[in-house]
């Protein structure tokens, strides 16, 4: 559901809601009415929206009644439409803030992260460190691996777990993303590795996801066989 649909359900839930408020909410109705308005107020709020309330029942009354309305449709989808691109204009400098802020945390991580104990860098600039160094084959980056895996950002969020799923996962190789074609290919069956990644070998200006844009990943990664 969009904001703007969010708006007009906000609107009718403050309609609904009026007589629940005078009336110390006596009836089931008047107390469904004002849960949900209660439920769709709290989002809005956390959206940031800003949006005049009386208004926004008034043009409910005005709607629900068949009176004349304040604007007409082309003006209502001429706002609407204006609303949207100011909206997504904001949203993307927002992002492109953000991703700033994480490209330059990332690249300071790397930089102290590459001179540390038992960290090696390949030419791509990926990161790994060994934790287990395993004795079967290595894959190629054309098969089918099956593996064990933990993903988190800088901050020690966690995104994704195999681990927290206690279910293993397969996957061919060259399916992901770069850091992980070329990383996985360094370990034999058995191993396991730490594998720092720079955005541009993971998903890079747009994030993806509960991954930020130009967020670097670290990764923990078991590899459990070649199928």
């Amino acid at each position: 559901m969009n904001l703007l649909n969010r708006c007009a359900l906000v609107f009718m839930a403050a309609f609904f809601s009026l007589n629940a408020w005078a009336t110390e909410l006596e009836t089931d109705k008047q107390k469904l009415g004002y849960i949900i308005g209660m439920d769709i107020g709290k989002s809005l709020r956390e959206q940031g929206t800003e949006v005049d309330l009386d208004a926004l029942i008034d043009a409910v009354r005005s709607t629900f009644n068949g009176e004349e309305l304040a604007m007409t449709a082309e003006e209502a989808a001429e706002v609407r439409q204006a609303y949207i691109q100011r909206r997504q204009a904001e949203q993307q400098a927002e992002a492109s803030q953000a991703g700033a802020a994480n490209l330059a945390e990332g690249q300071k991580f790397l930089a102290d992260n590459k001179v540390k104990e038992g960290v090696q860098t390949t030419e791509s600039g990926l990161q790994y460190k060994v934790m287990t160094m395993g004795d079967g084959a290595k894959p190629t980056a054309t098969q089918t691996v099956k593996v064990h895996y933990r993903g988190t950002l800088l901050d020690g969020t966690e995104f994704d777990s195999s681990y927290a799923r206690n279910e293993p996962i397969s996957f061919a190789l060259n399916r992901v993303i770069a850091g992980w074609t070329e990383g996985v290919q360094l370990m034999p069956v058995g191993s396991k590795f730490m594998f720092y990644i720079a955005p541009e070998l993971a998903y890079g200006e747009g994030g993806g996801g509960p991954i930020p844009p130009n967020s670097t990943l670290v990764f923990e990664v078991e590899l459990l066989d070649i199928e």
